[in-house]
């Protein structure tokens, strides 16, 4: 199953798998062999520590480059602004409190509610998707309660 990522994203990513690979594993592997200098493996907490790191970490490393090979970037010249959909940016007014609010939406491993990019995969951002301009979207949180927008503008993101 591919996830769409934009090219930021996955250049992110790449640089953070290089890291793990260039920095991150050195470093554990010096630890099991300075915690294995220390002689008796069976009563080795360091050792065991150590390995137990270098287990988490190869995992990591592994996750991450299926995710990567598994990726398709998103061309943003694509993008339909005339409805919500994945990689706009959506100005709304809540009509409960007379506020606009402004979201991206992105793809999950993208998101970064201080930045205003929410996940597709959202409450908000499945409640939005497919709206037009000055279209109204009733949205059922999680925990019951409802919000009212009224979409304003739709645009490419920044």
């Amino acid at each position: 199953m591919s996830s769409y990522v934009t090219q930021e994203g996955l250049d992110k990513m790449k640089t953070e798998l290089e890291f793990l690979e260039t920095s991150e594993r050195p470093k554990i592997t010096q630890q099991i062999a300075e915690a294995r200098d220390k002689g008796d493996l069976s009563e080795n907490a360091e050792y065991d520590a150590a390995k137990e790191a270098q287990g988490m970490l190869e995992m990591k490393i592994s996750k991450l480059r299926d995710i990567i090979s598994q990726s398709k970037v998103l061309d943003e010249s694509q993008i339909n602004t005339s409805k919500v959909s994945i990689m706009t940016k959506v100005t709304l007014l809540n009509k409960a409190t007379k506020k606009e609010q402004i979201f991206t939406l992105v793809p999950d491993n993208e998101s970064d509610i201080k930045a205003g990019k929410i996940s597709i995969n959202t409450p908000i951002a499945k409640g939005l998707l497919g709206k037009k301009e000055s279209d109204s979207a009733e949205i059922t949180l999680p925990n019951g309660n409802v919000l009212s927008f009224e979409v304003k503008k739709i645009e490419i993101h920044d």
